[in-house]
C-alpha cells in the first residue's frame, strides 16, 4: 500500500466540522409512548395554576423527572425552521437545556448553540424529524432585550439611539440568508454577534452619520494558513452622496470556538 493510500483515511477523518448557531431551542416528544409518560409525570407534579408552558418548564426541572429530559428530542429553530436535533456532549449540560425552557417565552428569545456538526437523525430518531445532529458543548440562552442592555455602551453615544442601532444591526445578521450557522463565514458573523460590541459601537456612529447599512460579507483572509481566518466586512453607505465605507473585524475560525484575531478597522478592496 502506497504512503498516500495509507494516510488518506487519516485525512478523512481530520476534518471536523463545527456550529455556532443562533436561533430557539423547543422540546419534542419522539414517540406517542414519551409523550404520555410525560403526561403522567405532569400529574404527579404540583401545576395547579400554571400555563402549559410554566407546566412544563415546572416537570422538566424537577430532578425527579430528569430521565424525560435525556428522553425528549431538543430541536434547534432557525428562522422558524427546524434545523438541528441537539445531544448535549456530556449528561450535565442538561441543564442548559431546561433553561431554554422558558416559562414565559417570548418572540424575542435567543439560544446560542456552540457544538460539533454529525450524521443526519434518523428517523426513528424523533419521530420522523431528519435534520443534522448537533453534539453541543456551550448553549447560552436570554431574550433580545437583556441582550442588548448588556452590550456596553461608550459614554459619548445617546442610550437609545445606540440600542436601536444595535437592534437593528443583529436583526440583519440573524435575517442573512441561510444563516445555519454551519459555515466558517455564518460562524464568524454570528460569533461577533454575540461577543464583539464593537460593531453595533461602529453601526450607531455610522447610523449618526447618516449612513445605512449596505451589507455584510465574509470573505477569506490573504493570512490564512495553517490557521483559517475570515474577514467579516461591514459596508456603510452615505445616504447623500453613495459613497460607501467599509470596515472588517479578522476572526479565527479553525476551532469549535472562534476567537478575534484582528479589531474592527477600516477595510480596502484589494
Amino acid at each position: 500500500m502506497s504512503a498516500e493510500a495509507e494516510a488518506a483515511p487519516e485525512a478523512r477523518t481530520a476534518r471536523r466540522d463545527f456550529v455556532y448557531a443562533i436561533g430557539r431551542i423547543e422540546p419534542r416528544f419522539p414517540s406517542l409512548g414519551i409523550e404520555k409518560e410525560f403526561a403522567q409525570a405532569t400529574g404527579r407534579s404540583d401545576t395547579l395554576g400554571l400555563t402549559d408552558r410554566q407546566a412544563t418548564h415546572a416537570v422538566l426541572a424537577d430532578p425527579a423527572n430528569r430521565y424525560l429530559v435525556r428522553k425528549l428530542c431538543w430541536v434547534l429553530m432557525i428562522e422558524g425552521i427546524d434545523t438541528y436535533l441537539l445531544i448535549p456532549r456530556y449528561s450535565a449540560d442538561l441543564d442548559t437545556l431546561i433553561d431554554a425552557v422558558r416559562p414565559s417565552p417570548s418572540p424575542l428569545d435567543i439560544d446560542v448553540i456552540i457544538g460539533e456538526l454529525g450524521p443526519l437523525a434518523t428517523p426513528d430518531t424523533c419521530n420522523g424529524l431528519v435534520v443534522p445532529i448537533v453534539l453541543f458543548d456551550q448553549i447560552y440562552s436570554f431574550d433580545n432585550t437583556t441582550f442588548l442592555t448588556a452590550i456596553p455602551r461608550p459614554d459619548d453615544l445617546d442610550e437609545e439611539t445606540f440600542r436601536s442601532a444595535a437592534s437593528e444591526l443583529l436583526g440583519r445578521i440573524g435575517q442573512l440568508a441561510d444563516n445555519s450557522g454551519a459555515t466558517d463565514e455564518h460562524r464568524a458573523l454570528n460569533y461577533l454577534a454575540m461577543r464583539y460590541p464593537a460593531i453595533y459601537t461602529r453601526a450607531t456612529e455610522q447610523f449618526m452619520r447618516n449612513s445605512s447599512l449596505s451589507s455584510v460579507e465574509v470573505v477569506p483572509s490573504r493570512l490564512s494558513g495553517v490557521r483559517t481566518l475570515v474577514n467579516v466586512v461591514f459596508t456603510y453607505t452615505d445616504r447623500a452622496t453613495g459613497v460607501a465605507d467599509k470596515f472588517a473585524a479578522k476572526v479565527d475560525v479553525t476551532e469549535e470556538f472562534p476567537f478575534l484575531a484582528a479589531p474592527l478597522a477600516p477595510y480596502y478592496d484589494r
